[in-house]
């Protein structure tokens, strides 16, 4: 990110710790981008060196239908669409659904009708329908924060693929040195992420973030600072959000996957199809067994 640089001083109290899940884990709310998270997303978060083209090429080998889960504010079902293929993309955010919908009513018609956007959980899909292709982009599978939900995903998705159907997905593979030296109550140094125009207003924005690792949970939480600058520089509106995101460990993710009906055809370490290195990524690509 542009601008980017690392203070002196670490965050202190302006959010309060997000609250353990109950043991059976069915009161946790699967976590999801709202408001000012919404608002600034397509400026903070341009995805990851090379994941468009990377799962392009997998849309293009599994042709129509495709289904997208946490589709956000449509980073991937524009160019999806504009390859010919029909896309549904599904999410949970209402706020990011609508920047997606007006993303793609600004398409020309025949690509526009490619497209259908869903509000929806991944961990209950309920669509009637079954494609050739699920895709979950960005790391948006670690926004599932229990074994439950992880599990209740994975099914659901294996009863909307069809028979030999592929789902293709990343995470990012746990960096234990980063998480060992950063596990404490106090989290990282609070780090300038991103400046940008805001489109609507014109306002300087600046995004500010630090991260606490829990290792007993698996759960990093990112906890951002949104400022939005007058005309004088001077901060005119601060908004706080936090954000979890439960890491998983490759092991984990095979157990999880073979546990619900999937078999891996592959595991690469980038989008180049490069080979799995600890503490890079996990990009998968697994099909639904019989």
């Amino acid at each position: 990110m542009s601008g980017s640089h690392t203070t002196d001083h670490r965050l202190g109290p302006p959010f309060a710790r997000t609250p353990s899940p109950d043991p059976g884990g069915k009161e946790r709310p699967m976590q999801q981008f709202a408001g000012a998270d919404a608002v600034y997303y397509d400026s903070i978060a341009t995805g990851l060196p090379g994941d468009v083209e990377s799962y392009l090429s997998e849309i293009r080998r599994a042709g129509s239908p495709v289904l997208e889960l946490g589709c956000g504010t449509g980073r991937m079902l524009v160019p999806i669409a504009l390859e010919g293929i029909d896309v549904v993309g599904l999410d949970m955010a209402p706020a990011m659904l609508d920047i997606a919908r007006a993303k793609v009513a600004a398409l020309p018609d025949q690509v526009r009708d490619r497209v259908e956007i869903v509000h929806g959980d991944m961990r209950d899909i309920s669509l009637n329908r079954r494609f050739k292709l699920v895709l979950i982009p960005y790391r948006a599978f670690l926004h599932l924060m229990t074994v439950e939900d992880q599990r209740a995903a994975l099914t659901s998705i294996h009863e909307h693929l069809e028979d030999g159907g592929r789902l293709v997905f990343d995470v990012f593979d746990p960096n234990l040195d980063m998480i060992a030296a950063h596990s404490s109550h106090i989290g990282t140094v609070l780090t300038r992420l991103a400046d940008f125009d805001i489109p609507e207003s014109g306002r300087k924005a600046m995004v500010w973030e630090t991260r606490e690792y829990d290792l007993e949970r698996q759960v990093l939480t990112e906890y951002r600072i949104f400022e939005e600058l007058d005309d004088q520089g001077v901060v005119a509106k601060k908004t706080y959000t936090p954000l979890e995101l439960r890491w998983i460990y490759r092991y984990e993710m095979v157990h999880l996957l073979e546990l619900c009906g999937f078999e891996i055809e592959a595991l690469y370490g980038d989008f180049n199809r490069g080979s799995f290195k600890p503490g890079g990524e996990q990009v998968w690509v697994a099909r639904a067994a019989g």
